[in-house]
């Protein structure tokens, strides 16, 4: 028996509007070197261009690395020795092609959210020349704020619990000098900061310290705990070893290494870390780090990513990816300068491209850094741009792909909200203005096996988040972003499941009043997920031989094309979004069918139903229902159906080998709707239907 899907077609009630070009989008990333000719070929471009996606927005991969980015290979160093803080040149000449990133020397990162596979720590790997350092651009020189409003600190995991009462540090200058050693009460404290505090150890508040190597005993009796953390307040102000030339060489804090144990008398120490230079280490987190480099720090990584290529900007801008439309662009702001960002957004309008947004920095949250800290790098950039140019639309935070409210560590008032605290930050200083747009990833499932149930959680997943930032104080007249997106998990993302997820989560964003959402990624590369080492399935709309050209197109690309040719209109017009709800639901209430309509410009209703049923057709009828004029309508005339399913589709697990068998296009047709049609949605299914309605 026939099911209803009803469709609120009251006028007054549409949910939201959008362009096509400027609302389904796709990115751009990080990729290797040897494959960025290839990716921006004339006939690979092509490809991508057939699925449809509009606007572009350039992901930033060197931030997640802990990098320094040279988004221009020609720039000027601060040190008239070629080194320090690199600003790339903002005059035009020969057209940028590749553009790196550069590690950084006084990294305080053995991994986060992005570098679990290159670089170490300088708190422990075992050399006391080397030290990791903090952002200076956190210090009152740059904030104009007591540095004790933006503490830096450091934290070292144990791994597990030991029993901790003495800490060694081995200070660098700029030293602390009054700081304090704490311990985490909770189980996780890097990625549950919510579920726990920081208690000072009973002899662990330190005041008017003289740097040096010191050791301390922080506790008669031995204190279990997993993670600790060094607070720093008060900085000496005294010069690095890059001597006194530039003052950012003389704010924040360094430290050369950190041990941690036990001691009995206080002169006998047990340090229970492991110290070296690699990922073996025990693992330490920081606040940040400073962007000195020099050019021997270029980052070249044999396996993974190679020497990891950021397309150059002219490359991108000139390739015809874009379609001339303006895109979104980054700037390095957790690891970069005020001054080379705005060289870059310099060279870009001297080059007359095309730009619509500009997202400061990359995934704070991932980077472990406080929201009032990157609110305080926020507002300097914002100046620094907005010195370019005072119409550049800047935003962020560009959080990782989170389903929950981001809790970081309780404040003084106890807030835990990330994002509720950013926006605080930035009303607190009379600048929320500087705030156009908010913008996030989504990335709804961890790990490599992505069961069938998990296609039961969206859209809901992507609606609950964008609550959750309006909720945390987002203005209701600031825009949302979901700047990256897919769905994870392995070969679920090349089946049939990553296309009725697509459809899903675009058009779910789209109901639930978002602006823009964009399809990681547009270039037929992708590396696996990091645990998925045996698959290839993962983020892609093609797979790809070993010189990286095209085999064979996947089901996301065939659900890109039913979102951007068939249920829109594919032109610059306004389409306008309502709501629809199915009753069809299994045994355990999972809707299995969702439906998505709207009103085209050309004056056709267009029915997005995604059929979540793996295994069994499901017969439709579809209302539309006027409150208003409290009348009910249908389908009436030639409509236009359009499905893709595992008929056209079906995907092969062979991990690097995976292919699809049948790969076939989505089947179109011409029906006929008449009051009380029924119309079949097959398993597993995308279907289209676009008609004009009758008043029954």
């Amino acid at each position: 028996m026939a099911q209803t899907v009803t469709v609120d077609a009251t006028p007054s009630h549409s949910v939201n509007s959008f362009s096509p070009p400027y609302a389904l989008g796709t990115t751009v990333d990080r990729v290797p070197s040897n494959a960025t000719d290839t990716f921006f070929s004339p006939a690979t471009i092509q490809q991508i261009l057939e699925a449809g996606w509009g606007v572009v927005s350039y992901r930033q991969n060197t931030e997640l690395f802990v990098q320094a980015w040279h988004w221009n290979p020609k720039g000027t160093w601060s040190d008239h020795a070629e080194r320090g803080y690199f600003t790339g040149d903002a005059t035009p000449g020969e057209a940028i092609r590749h553009s790196y990133g550069y590690d950084l020397r006084h990294r305080g990162f053995t991994r986060n959210g992005g570098t679990e596979f290159s670089g170490y720590s300088r708190l422990n790997d075992g050399d006391l020349t080397s030290y990791w350092k903090s952002n200076p651009y956190l210090t009152k020189s740059f904030t104009n704020e007591d540095d004790a409003l933006h503490p830096q600190w450091v934290v070292v995991d144990l791994e597990k619990r030991h029993e901790v009462n003495a800490v060694r540090i081995a200070w660098a200058e700029p030293y602390a000098r009054a700081y304090q050693v704490q311990y985490w009460t909770g189980a996780d404290a890097m990625d549950r900061q919510a579920d726990g505090e920081w208690k000072t150890f009973k002899s662990g508040a330190i005041t008017e310290s003289k740097g040096g190597t010191v050791t301390l005993q922080l506790d008669p009796v031995p204190v279990s705990t997993r993670y600790v953390r060094i607070l720093m307040t008060q900085s000496s102000n005294t010069c690095d070893t890059h001597g006194p030339g530039d003052r950012r060489n003389c704010v924040g804090y360094a430290i050369r290494e950190v041990y941690l144990g036990t001691s009995g008398d206080g002169k006998s120490f047990k340090d229970v870390l492991h110290h070296s230079p690699d990922q073996k280490q025990s693992p330490t987190y920081c606040s940040s780090v400073d962007p000195w480099h020099e050019p021997s720090d270029l980052f070249v990584a044999p396996d993974r990513m190679e020497s990891g290529d950021q397309p150059g900007f002219d490359l991108f801008f000139t390739s015809g990816i874009t379609r001339g439309l303006p895109a979104i662009v980054p700037v390095a702001m957790l690891y970069g300068t005020p001054e080379d960002s705005a060289a870059q957004l310099t060279y870009l309008k001297r080059r007359n491209y095309a730009i619509s947004y500009i997202e400061m920095g990359e995934e704070p949250d991932g980077q472990y850094m406080l929201p009032e800290d990157y609110g305080a790098l926020y507002l300097q950039w914002a100046t620094a741009l907005h010195g370019v140019d005072p119409t550049f639309k800047l935003g962020g935070p560009v959080f990782e792909g989170v389903t929950e409210d981001i809790k970081v560590w309780a404040d003084a008032q106890g807030r835990t909200s990330w994002f509720g605290r950013f926006l605080d930050y930035l009303k607190a200083h009379g600048r929320l203005t500087d705030l156009a747009f908010m913008s996030f990833e989504h990335y709804p499932y961890d790990g490599c096996e992505t069961p069938w149930k998990n296609l039961y959680q969206e859209p809901q997943l992507i609606s609950h988040i964008m609550q959750v930032w309006r909720e945390d104080g987002l203005p209701p007249d600031v825009p949302m972003f979901d700047t990256e997106t897919n769905d994870h998990g392995g070969d679920a993302a090349v089946d049939i499941f990553g296309a009725l997820w697509l459809g899903d989560s675009f058009a779910g964003f789209l109901t639930a009043g978002g602006k823009a959402t964009y399809y990681y990624h547009g270039l037929p590369y992708s590396p696996p997920h990091p645990a998925c080492a045996n698959n290839w399935g993962t983020y892609r709309m093609f797979m790809t031989d070993r010189n990286y050209q095209i085999k064979q197109r996947t089901s996301q690309f065939y659900a890109a094309q039913m979102l951007t040719q068939e249920w829109v209109q594919p032109k610059d017009a306004i389409h306008k979004v309502f709501t629809a709800v199915s009753d069809i639901k299994d045994a355990d209430g999972h809707a299995l069918v969702t439906a998505y309509a709207l009103l085209r410009p050309d004056g056709q209703w267009s029915l997005m139903l995604i059929n979540k049923d793996r295994d069994n057709p499901h017969p439709v009828h579809i209302v539309f229902h006027d409150a208003e004029a409290k009348t009910d309508q249908y389908f009436e005339g030639p409509i236009s159906m359009v499905t893709f399913g595992s008929a056209q589709y079906q995907w092969h697990s062979a991990g690097k080998e995976g292919y699809a068998d049948p790969d076939n296009p989505p089947l179109k047709s011409t029906i006929s709707g008449l009051e009380g049609s029924s119309y079949i949605l097959p398993a597993a299914s995308l279907t289209v239907l676009r008609g004009t309605m009758k008043q029954r």
